[in-house]
């Protein structure tokens, strides 16, 4: 059975897109769509890195493109101001 669910794409294009969902209970990956192995170094042993497995539950590849969305003008486009260090939401009591 396919778990469907709508989700903004943002490569090649920005584009609303409908893409399979892992099964939240499978017994496997526990609904993460995957199982991740630690491995380490053969000759020290020390951890070099993680591989992540994908389920039979879950067809990462399996999307369809609903439909294309169009790029911000520049002048619509937010600008970020820095943040004052000293500033704080909290009450001065």
């Amino acid at each position: 059975m396919i778990r469907l669910r709508i989700q903004v794409a943002t490569w090649p294009r920005r584009a609303l897109i409908l893409t399979d969902t892992p099964r939240p209970d499978c017994p496997d990956c526990d609904g993460a769509g995957g199982i991740e192995h630690d491995y380490g170094d053969y000759e020290t042993g020390e951890y070099a890195g993680t591989d992540w497995e994908p389920c039979h539950c879950w067809n990462e590849h399996r999307r369809w493109t609903l439909l294309p969305l169009p790029a911000r003008p520049r002048w619509l486009r937010r600008h970020r101001t820095p943040v004052d260090p000293w500033a704080s939401n909290e009450p001065p009591f």
